[in-house]
């Protein structure tokens, strides 16, 4: 069932946990909605971890937010597709902050333009979107503070993702079981993976548009369901989040609100009080300030 909620209303001050010593860290965070994330938490009175996997571009990106007044933004060149590369960020990160609050896992790939749908690099794909996401989790799940507060895991999706989205249904029913295991979506991965090597895929009721990012998407749903399950009772949040057709580099600068707006709703999703939060939850943006949650 999907319940619709409004967000016109900004956070009350009696509902502000954080603070300054609060740290969130925000990857693919050098443009669109990943930047103004940082923006947003920044401007909230966080601290912040933005990571690019551009190392150019990603001191461009906090250095324009010193600029602008912010202090508490750090930076680390981080690539969630690269293993070393997340063992590295992980071992800066425990050394300079030791403590992790918020993790938004925006870092994401996609090779087809809005309205083209074709498969390209899908390995590239899988390894960005779905696989970055989980080893960078798995790796920094030890480092989250859940003493005091609750960590908060929020995984950037899309309703392309959607389990009503695949066309096979015993790879759905697979998705949907409430005794799925991440070796059951590993294999699920494994098999697109050859569905589309043999050519395939389209026949086998993979989803028909965009498919590769749909799938990448599929199951990083699925395996933030699980992490939720995993965690349900030890002060861990783990969600996911649809922005909508939001206007960005990935989709030519097309869409229905802004980057900014997008980011509104990811602040306000990661910073709610213990008490209003939820866990296991696909949230996706219909309108600005309305999203709907959906389990």
């Amino acid at each position: 069932m999907d319940h619709l909620i409004s967000l016109l209303s900004p956070i009350p001050p009696s509902d502000r946990w954080w603070s300054e010593e609060t740290t969130a860290v925000v990857t693919g965070a050098n443009k669109g909605i990943g930047f103004e994330v940082v923006k947003k938490l920044l401007k909230l009175g966080l601290t912040v971890v933005l990571t690019a996997r551009n190392a150019e571009n990603g001191s461009i990106a906090s250095d324009s937010l010193r600029r602008a007044g912010f202090q508490n933004v750090h930076f680390f060149c981080l690539d969630v597709s690269d293993p070393s590369s997340i063992s590295a960020f992980v071992s800066w990160f425990r050394l300079n902050f030791g403590i992790l609050d918020i993790l938004v896992n925006n870092a994401a790939v996609s090779f087809n333009a809005v309205g083209e749908n074709s498969i390209r690099e899908p390995e590239t794909i899988i390894k960005t979107n779905y696989y970055g996401a989980k080893l960078l989790t798995e790796a920094l799940l030890p480092l989250f503070r859940r003493s005091v507060s609750v960590g908060r895991i929020l995984n950037i999706s899309s309703r392309l993702g959607a389990l009503n989205k695949l066309r096979n249904p015993s790879l759905r029913q697979t998705l949907e079981s409430e005794k799925l295991t991440y070796e059951q979506i590993d294999a699920t991965v494994t098999q697109f993976l050859e569905d589309v090597s043999r050519g395939t895929y389209e026949k086998n009721g993979w989803p028909e548009n965009w498919s590769d990012y749909a799938v990448s998407k599929m199951v990083l749903n699925a395996y933030s369901r699980v992490l939720a399950r995993r965690y349900d009772g030890k002060k861990l949040s783990v969600n996911c989040f649809c922005p909508g057709f939001t206007r960005t580099s990935m989709t030519g600068g097309q869409g229905n609100h802004t980057a900014e707006e997008a980011a509104a709703t990811v602040a306000m999703l990661v910073l709610l009080p213990p008490e209003k939060l939820t866990s296991g939850k696909f949230f996706m943006c219909v309108e600005p300030n309305k999203i709907i949650s959906r389990l």
